[in-house]
């Protein structure tokens, strides 16, 4: 590239004893004298001199960033920044004989005769470390982990990056001039190339390691340096020369030639310069260009790889095979199934081990012992042909010579054009012009063309008749081989290759332009960068530089313009090289519709169609059976490759008009077929019942329905649109049909319900007037209005109401309304069903306030079956049955009532029931499941529990223990235990004795009672039963009386409500208080007496059920003494519920009782509740305080 002498002021050149690049490879840093010279790399200017060292530079080493590192026989190191300004310097005690650095670290290795040091940037001073022999060269690994010196003592030292010597590799005593580490990033080991005096190449592992063997150099090395990829590395010294080695330690070839020793030479990063120093004061800088080696014959490409292999490629599989050489591969050719390669001494021909084209294994076939030097080489299947400038030899496998052509002029270009074995033949383009074909077996070359310019390139067409040619002019020229005319020319062209497959088909490149020709048609052109050098069906092989690419080129182009001109089976031909599905598609409805049958059967063939095969038959039948309407062979054409119109029309013209209508059918173009069928006969009938047919075959529910109502047919249509659920549009056909179509509007109202759409079915009986079904489905729809507007104007069906409402008002909780109409509907029976389930579910559910209300609804319900005008003897077995039920049920929505409250007391955290209150709640409870039994849902644990904590409380020592003793025996809940254990141990502290404000009063015999009775919750002296306060459970001041014989319920009545003027302190049935008068006259002093003389029970607490007690008893006179305000009647319209009389014994206490359920309240206890609420605190009957 150039060359720069180094001279001193006295014109004396100054030996270059060290140069390198910069990381960049910009500059170029030399070593001369005291100086440092710096070049810029490209155009070998001069850019700055450095004058640092006082003595001559030795060694120069790269540093990151652009600077480097300097070392001389002045015994200092230099480090230099990228502006070439010295920024450190540190010395030795010897001369500096290798400067280094570290590419990880940036650490720089300074080494002499006596020691080396390592110096970093980050630390100020420099480790030195003692050698036994001084140090010629040094050399970092690329991952920076140790470093390699040459010593002069013939041995090679390899050291961690801290200096501690891992390997000592002994060479012999001459010294190691130069090392140098592969950088090649892909070697899994690293490798060391090592020169020393002894004239011998060696590489070594890291691990010490040599690899191979030996190489003799055959002089004095004094550099050695990589490539900066590995794959190649230059070596100089005294011959003055400088080599180009593999890596494995193959010579290529020498570089360059010098006048003095080569004492350095590097190469430069990113290129393949390579700058070399010597001892006559040059610095030269060359381009190592390797050229392309390789051969191609068709699809088989072999080419020089690393310059020692050769890989042979077969470009269609793409499948590869690497063949060893371990020589520097001179030349290449390829022929059939032989393979030539040329090295430095010998050619060795290579044969494949089997007759197979994709067979890739290659084995030795003869090996020529000669140095044939050539400019070309090509091999046949008997014969190797050197091509020496004007002159052609050619050799047998064995080495001897056989014959040999003197031409007038210098060969430019040969190629083997195939023959029998041998006899092939060649051609042979010349410089003068010439264009000549000699065979193998004959001595006289054939002229074939003669052209005014020197020729680049040649091809021969497959059937050897065409003769493509490009000059020096890029200029290409075809030749009919026969008659020598040309056929046409082409521009812009370096090189042309006809197809091995097609015999009229060829391409050309040039300016960076693919030209692919056809016959007389125009090029195609696309852009591609290369050579053209071979051409193989549909698949063009260019050389772009080193790489060889595969072009496909699509063949449509070329299909295209046979097709134009209708030639078919040129077409065809083109179309197997290498089409698309949609060419051949193209290429095959074309053909039919030309009626070329033959190429359409082979294009649809092959794209599998048989339809369309089947179609090609048919006409290929009809033509055999002597049919000649060509209309209608295009029309079947025309229909096959969905050209319909074009078919119906070539149809009508043939006189075929059925068929096209049968063409629109299957086609389910429903609309032409019906215009089709309007134009001829006008019979459209058929076509849409076919359409609907198909369309309810599809699952087309919509269109069928929507084509039969067309049709006409509404019943078929509400077959597909019923099931379906399409209820709108069932209600456009309800519309559209008149209301004589019973048996389809009743189907449509009944998919109306089954789809739940009611408005629609309603709408649709009326239509129909079935005011059953209607007022049926306003029952199902809960439209209760509607329903009973229909009974009022028919009351006939009001019955088919009552029972489905009943239902209806019972789930929304209006179970008094739900009774009515189960009684109008006859339901009894299911009434009660509904109750039980209701308080069941209640108990369940712990809402036993709900309980008690549903078992007194149903203790009424149980009464209603129990008829009013018998007495409890007269009932039958199920009226009785029925009479015990409702007895049973009033005394579970009574306990059931208190026991709310006792748990509410035990479940929540607070409760608003006096304690009083609950303590009497939880006694009666008690002896209720004491004496009768235990209700489902009620725990006596729970009740024990509220009647120890209250009674306890309250004073009530001796009920406390009762209930203590009584939990004691029961399993209660693990939490409670400890709580129960120490109340029973510390109740024993207390009296057993129960406080006086506990005891109840008998108010028919005035004696005080304890608080609990276990046996009845009566008096223990009369036995009479207390009256309880249904919202407390207090004992209320009334006595319970009866009436004298002879006296009737209606009579009694009369008697006590005649006299208005009589008054008390009372609240009346409706629940208002009267004026608290003192009851005076002979009535009251007559029940006192009464109540004074009945005889005592001399057992208190023995008999009480034995012995029940009686009642005092009423005359006439007495009655009418009586205010219907110290009265309270218990009315029944049932003769086995007997009608109760209840006297209230004291003036001052206001007592109420409910009109609905007879249950007695304190005054007080009544208004709170009935304002709160408005209802009765039992049976939540509505209520309210009147006057």
């Amino acid at each position: 590239m150039y060359l720069v002498q180094v001279q001193d002021t006295a014109g004396t050149p100054q030996p270059i004893y060290s140069l390198i690049y910069t990381y960049d490879g910009e500059y170029l840093i030399a070593t001369a004298g005291v100086e440092i010279l710096i070049y810029h790399s490209t155009t070998g200017e001069l850019q700055k001199t450095l004058k640092g060292h006082k003595d001559a530079v030795i060694c120069l080493c790269p540093l990151k960033g652009n600077g480097f590192a300097s070392g001389g026989a002045d015994k200092q190191v230099i480090i230099w920044n990228n502006k070439w300004e010295g920024t450190l310097k540190y010395s030795h005690n010897d001369t500096i004989q290798s400067v280094s650095q570290n590419p990880v670290t940036g650490m720089v290795l300074s080494c002499t005769a006596s020691d080396y040091g390592l110096w970093t940037p980050d630390i100020k001073a420099v480790n030195k470390t003692k050698v036994p022999s001084k140090i010629l060269c040094s050399s970092w690994t690329l991952d920076g982990q140790h470093f390699a010196l040459g010593l002069y003592n013939g041995n090679v030292s390899i050291r961690s990056r801290t200096g501690e010597e891992k390997v000592r590799i002994e060479r012999g005593s001459s010294p190691v001039w130069s090392v140098a580490w592969s950088p090649a990033p892909e070697l899994d080991l690293d490798i060391l190339a090592v020169t020393d005096w002894s004239q011998k190449l060696s590489f070594f592992q890291i691990n010490g390691c040599q690899v191979g063997k030996d190489r003799q150099l055959g002089y004095d090395p004094c550099t050695v340096s990589y490539f900066p990829t590995g794959d190649y590395l230059v070596i100089g010294g005294s011959d003055k020369k400088v080599h180009l080695w593999t890596p494995n330690g193959v010579r290529i070839a020498p570089i360059c030639d010098r006048q003095g020793w080569v004492w350095s030479c590097k190469v430069r990063p990113n290129h393949n310069h390579v700058a070399v120093g010597s001892q006559d004061g040059t610095i030269s800088i060359y381009e190592v260009v390797l050229n392309i080696v390789h051969g191609l014959y068709h699809d088989r490409y072999a080419f020089r790889h690393n310059l020692t292999d050769v890989v042979v490629q077969h470009l269609s599989t793409d499948q590869k095979a690497r063949i060893k050489c371990c020589d520097y591969v001179k030349k290449i050719s390829v022929y059939k199934d032989r393979l030539a390669v040329q090295l430095p001494d010998r050619i060795i021909i290579y044969e494949l081990f089997h007759d197979d084209a994709g067979n890739m294994h290659y084995r030795i076939k003869e090996k020529l012992q000669k140095n044939l030097e050539c400019n070309l080489l090509v091999v046949t299947s008997q014969a190797i042909i050197l091509c020496l400038d004007q002159k052609l030899q050619m050799y047998s496998f064995v080495g001897e010579k056989e014959r040999e052509w003197n031409l007038d002029s210098s060969i430019r270009y040969i190629k083997v054009i195939g023959g029998p074995s041998g006899r092939e033949g060649l051609l042979l383009g010349l410089k003068d012009g010439h264009i000549l074909k000699v065979f193998v077996d004959s001595a006289f070359p054939i002229s074939i063309v003669k052209l005014h310019s020197p020729i680049c390139c040649i091809d021969l067409n497959l059937s050897r008749t065409k003769l493509a040619v490009i000059d020096d002019q890029n200029t290409c020229v075809v030749y009919d081989i026969n008659t020598k005319d040309v056929l046409f020319q082409e521009p812009n062209a370096s090189s042309v290759s006809w197809n091995t497959e097609v015999d009229d088909m060829m391409c050309f490149s040039g300016n960076g332009i693919l030209n692919v020709k056809i016959g007389n048609f125009p090029a195609h052109q696309q852009k591609m960068d290369g050579l053209v050098v071979g051409f193989k069906g549909s698949q063009i092989f260019c050389l772009n530089t080193y790489q060889m690419t595969i072009v496909d080129v699509p063949q449509t182009t070329a299909m295209d313009r046979y097709m134009e001109k209708e030639e078919f089976d040129s077409a065809y031909q083109t179309a197997c090289l290498g089409v698309s599905e949609g060419d051949w598609r193209r290429l095959a409805l074309e053909a039919l519709e030309k009626l070329n049958l033959n190429v359409s059967k082979k294009a649809f063939v092959r794209l599998r169609d048989f339809r369309f095969l089947e179609a090609i038959k048919t006409i290929e039948k009809l033509k055999i059976e002597g049919g000649k309407e060509n209309d209608l062979f295009l029309a079947q054409v025309a229909a096959f490759a969905a050209k319909y119109h074009e078919a119906a029309r070539l149809f009508k013209r043939a006189g075929h008009v059925q068929r096209a209508v049968e063409m629109f059918t299957e086609l389910n173009m429903w609309e032409y077929a019906t215009q089709l069928a309007e134009e001829t006969d006008g019979k459209t009938q058929d076509i849409l019942l076919r359409k609907a047919q198909m369309q309810e075959d599809r699952h087309d529910m919509l269109a069928a329905a929507a084509t039969y109502e067309e049709v006409g047919d509404y019943a078929k249509a509400i077959d597909i649109l019923g099931p379906a659920g399409f209820v709108d549009r069932l209600m456009e056909i309800v519309r559209k049909l008149d209301k004589q179509a019973t048996k389809e509007l009743v189907q449509c109202a009944l998919y109306f319900r089954k789809h739940n759409h009611q408005a629609y079915a309603i709408e649709t009986f009326i239509k129909l007037d079935d005011l059953v079904s209607q007022l049926q489905m306003y029952i199902d729809m809960q439209q209760w209005d509607n329903a009973f507007r229909i009974g009022d104007t028919h009351p006939e069906l009001n019955k088919q109401i009552y029972l489905p409402y009943g239902h209806w008002l019972a789930m929304n909780d209006r179970f008094e309304e739900a009774q009515k109409y189960y009684i109008k509907a006859g339901c009894i029976h299911e009434a009660i069903r509904v109750l039980k389930q209701l308080s069941q579910n209640a108990v369940l559910q712990q809402r036993f306030d709900d309980a008690s209300f549903y078992y007194w609804t149903l203790s009424k319900e149980y009464l209603e079956i129990v008829p009013t005008d018998l007495d409890e003897s007269q009932l039958n077995q199920t009226q009785r049955r029925a009479f015990m039920q409702y007895k049973s049920c009033i005394e579970l929505a009574e306990i059931y009532h208190a026991y709310k409250s006792v748990f509410r007391f035990v479940e929540d955290p607070f409760t608003f029931t006096l304690p009083e209150s609950l303590l009497n709640m939880a006694k009666h409870v008690y002896i209720f499941c004491t004496n009768k039994y235990t209700p489902t849902g009620i725990s006596k644990v729970y009740v024990l529990y509220t009647m120890a904590k209250i009674s306890r409380n309250l004073g009530g020592f001796k009920l406390a223990r009762y209930a203590l003793e009584r939990l004691m025996l029961m399993k209660v809940p693990p939490k409670w235990q400890d709580t129960l254990d120490l109340d029973t141990v510390t109740i024993r502290s207390k009296p057993v004795t129960d406080s006086d404000e506990l005891m109840v009063t008998c108010y028919q015999c005035s004696s005080m009672n304890p608080p609990f009775q276990s046996k009845a919750n009566a008096c223990i002296n009369c036995s009479e039963l207390f009256v309880l306060s249904m919202y407390s459970f207090h004992s209320l001041p009334l006595v319970e009386f009866v009436l004298d014989a002879g006296i009737s319920d209606q009579l009694a009545e009369k008697l006590i409500f005649t006299d208005l003027n009589k008054e008390n302190g009372a609240i009346n049935d409706q629940g208002r208080s009267r004026p608290n008068d003192e009851v005076k006259g002979s009535a009251q002093s007559a029940i006192e007496q009464q109540l004074a003389t009945m005889p005592l029970q001399t057992k208190r607490g023995s008999n009480l059920i034995e012995n029940p007690t009686t009642h005092p008893k009423y005359s006439r006179q007495q009655l009418q003494n009586l205010t219907k305000y110290q009265v309270f009647v218990r009315k029944s319209l049932h003769r086995c519920v007997p009608v109760r009389y209840f006297y209230r014994v004291q003036s001052d206490t206001r007592v109420a009782m409910c009109s609905s359920c007879n249950m007695f309240f304190y005054e007080d206890e009544w208004i709170s509740e009935v304002l709160s609420y408005g209802k009765c605190p039992f049976c939540r009957s509505k209520s309210s305080i009147s006057e």
